[in-house]
């Protein structure tokens, strides 16, 4: 059974999604057709296209499912660089290698590499229906044994010749307060922090406060880092989308939704394996100004080499108030922020993410394809200039 993690939205009390944004279930008719690689090579290395650019920025994806009718509509769109989700049997937290290897063989078929993969827990997830929240409870032993699963899972990565792993350390999920229309007929979702009214004053988490947050966040990385730094599997943190008021949301503070809360949690192990999904939309909505402030933004995490791939999507406000747009009519402007990764040596996966939705496109496969080759002409245009 194809994997995807739950994540939720909220409209006031109501939610209005069970999807992963980040990791979006496309359900795509069997008429999507696309373009596989020449050839019968079952392996990526085998049957990929020759790297013209290598150490270069690269064009990539993160939708699920990872199967041959999606990656052949990734492969017509030019994109051949994914974070994949693997196929696991039953209810382990960890994929074998065997599973492994077997997307990585898929997606060869289609000139498509895996750079990145995720666990089946430690997603986008709203704590209450969360089906593995002890690392983010602080739940003993449960916590422990999660940990383990995800030892074991950095292990078989670099068993299967997967360098990086993207997770979330969540407790809200994605909060947003409804849609507004966009052009034609999109549909925009929309964070406006007074109109906000959580469904219970309360998660089953209950109250924590940056210093129990900041306790469990260091309880993990102790854990699982020097386990990374072993295998050299790079551990991608999204930071918690958008940031709240100090005081909190749902009695929870974010504190992995403020750039300082970013700079802290980098600061908490030495280590380059350590780092971020440095997703440019949800640390745009943690500025008052971003159109200004995300480039120093991107360059002091960039410099520091902690940035290990980047949700290259856009917004219009900042901090508390602000709408998720495409990428060419944000505040943001692309065209700068292409040339700041370029500038500080970005060798990485820029993938679309919350892309505006619309009725005639259920399932955003327009959307995506639009911010392919929109991204992909910015890496073509910089990487030439």
């Amino acid at each position: 059974m194809e994997w995807t993690s739950s994540f939720t939205y909220f409209l006031g009390p109501f939610v209005i999604g069970n999807e992963d944004m980040n990791r979006r279930q496309f359900i795509v008719s069997k008429s999507v057709a696309g373009l596989a690689a020449a050839g019968g090579a079952t392996s990526a290395a085998a049957s990929r296209e020759p790297v013209l650019n290598p150490g270069q920025m690269k064009l990539g994806d993160q939708t699920t499912p990872t199967n041959d009718v999606h990656l052949k509509y990734l492969a017509r769109y030019g994109v051949r660089n994914i974070c994949g989700y693997p196929q696991i049997a039953g209810d382990r937290l960890y994929a074998t290698v065997d599973e492994l290897k077997r997307m990585i063989d898929l997606a060869g078929k289609y000139g498509i590499s895996v750079d990145c993969t995720a666990p089946p827990f430690l997603g986008s997830s709203y704590i209450d229906r969360e089906k593995h929240p002890a690392i983010m409870l602080a739940q003993s032993p449960e916590r422990d044994r999660d940990i383990e699963a995800l030892q074991t899972f950095f292990r078989n990565c670099a068993q299967a010749g997967i360098p990086s792993i993207k997770y979330n350390m969540s407790i809200l999920g994605v909060l947003r307060t409804g849609r507004t229309p966009g052009r034609g007929d999109a549909m925009n979702h929309v964070w406006k922090l007074t109109e906000a009214h959580p469904a219970t004053p309360l998660t089953k988490a209950g109250h924590i406060d940056a210093e129990a947050f900041w306790e469990r966040i260091t309880y993990f990385l102790d854990r699982v880092v020097p386990v990374a730094n072993e295998y050299k599997i790079q551990m991608a943190c999204h930071p918690q989308d958008p940031g709240v008021p100090p005081e909190g949301y749902q009695g929870i503070n974010r504190v992995l939704g403020t750039v300082d809360g970013l700079k802290k949690f980098i600061a908490i192990q030495e280590s380059p394996y350590h780092g971020l999904n440095f997703c440019q939309g949800t640390i745009s909505e943690d500025l008052e100004n971003p159109g200004v402030e995300i480039f120093d933004v991107i360059r002091y995490f960039g410099t520091r080499k902690k940035i290990f791939n980047v949700h290259f999507r856009n917004i219009r406000g900042g901090r508390n108030d602000f709408v998720e747009v495409f990428p060419d009519e944000g505040d943001v402007d692309f065209v700068k922020a292409i040339k700041v990764y370029k500038e500080i040596g970005y060798p990485y996966m820029l993938m679309p993410d919350h892309v505006p939705l619309a009725e005639a496109d259920p399932n955003s496969l327009q959307s995506f394809a639009f911010c392919y080759g929109y991204i992909r002409g910015l890496i073509q245009s910089v990487n030439t200039a």
